[in-house]
């Protein structure tokens, strides 16, 4: 039942990356290189509000802040960093899980949510992650576009 349930949950976080609205986009990658999609997998619907913030790797090993952003009430941060804020690179992004759920009656578990990832290693990419949040556990999904074939 379980593995039921998680498959569910996967294939709705599947869901949300190929249903982006691509008005947003202005038809131009070069806008938006990096979006973000949350669902509240409690209540079925797009998680609004949600604070987060962009990371780089740096050279030292460190973490170095590029960017940051709230949800919007579809769940989405849309022209959260721009081409040039996004070189080849070792990227986090830090998703603010424990003041949604605050904001939402529920007790999390977790502090945050880390999505570490390697972008542009093949050439540029456009990226979409995607977040299926719940207090006690949360999935990420991405969807890796060549925007430049």
């Amino acid at each position: 039942m379980l593995q039921l349930l998680y498959c569910l949950l996967l294939a709705s976080a599947v869901l949300l990356c190929r249903t982006a609205p691509t008005e947003k986009h202005g038809g131009s990658d070069t806008k938006c290189p990096l979006m973000v999609k949350i669902l509240d997998a409690v209540k079925g619907t797009p998680a609004g509000s949600v604070a987060l913030k962009v990371s780089q790797r740096t050279a030292d090993g460190g973490w170095m802040q590029i960017a940051n952003g709230v949800t919007d009430a579809t769940g989405e941060i849309h022209n959260l960093i721009t081409e040039q804020q996004f070189p080849a690179g070792l990227y986090r992004v830090e998703f603010d899980t424990k003041a949604y759920w605050r904001n939402e009656g529920n007790t999390p578990f977790y502090e945050v949510a880390d999505v570490v990832f390697e972008a542009h290693a093949e050439g540029h990419r456009h990226y979409t992650l995607a977040l299926l949040l719940s207090p006690y556990s949360y999935t990420t999904t991405a969807l890796v576009t060549n925007t430049h074939p």
